[in-house]
């Protein structure tokens, strides 16, 4: 039994490391950059909360658990910036490392890789929000910080609004208020207009 628990502790380690993979998102206004593991647990609630606030019918525990792993194969892989020109190849490395964890004598979640590969590319409404509330989260992050993230990286309106398009399809409301902030943030100075 020693061993065991052993193997499951040694496993919960593997998973804090998520706690190291810093992202380019400012949070508290700009403070500092936000970590995956405290992104993840943002998105968890968020979905959770907005899927209620929406009345979603949809399984709130699949919901959590896409949320909780989506951004696992990081640990390995790094954070891919959302506007970074080439992202193609980021969940090559990152479903390498769901199934390392996967693997992992100390996992009892036989389906991780399975989770993980159904928040990547599956169509369920669970994942159309997650989707959704990903982009929403960094979003409001850069609202609050004035930008600080677009202005550093010189970040313009046209890319922001490729990026959150999809939106649309799906959760109307969200994206309309995403584009009334997005004008807001181009008058203020905080996003180049073009």
């Amino acid at each position: 039994m020693s061993k065991e628990i052993t193997e499951i502790t040694e496993y919960f380690l593997e998973l804090d490391a998520l706690k190291l993979i810093n992202r380019r998102t400012y949070i508290d206004g700009g403070v500092r950059v936000e970590n995956s593991a405290e992104h993840s647990w943002h998105l968890a609630m968020a979905c959770w909360s907005i899927s209620r606030s929406f009345g979603i019918a949809l399984s709130e525990e699949k919901l959590l658990k896409l949320a909780l792993v989506h951004d696992l194969g990081e640990i390995d892989a790094g954070d891919t910036f959302l506007y970074s020109g080439d992202r193609s190849t980021a969940h090559t490395a990152e479903r390498k490392c769901v199934k390392r964890l996967e693997n992992h004598n100390g996992n009892a979640i036989s389906d991780l890789s399975e989770i993980w590969e159904e928040q990547e590319t599956g169509k369920s409404i669970e994942t159309k929000l997650l989707k959704a509330i990903d982009r929403l989260l960094p979003f409001i992050h850069n609202i609050s910080s004035k930008g600080k993230t677009w202005q550093e990286l010189g970040i313009k309106k046209s890319q922001v609004l490729k990026a959150h398009a999809f939106i649309a399809d799906d959760f109307p409301e969200i994206h309309s208020w995403m584009l009334e902030n997005i004008q807001v943030a181009v008058q203020e100075g905080w996003l180049n207009d073009s």
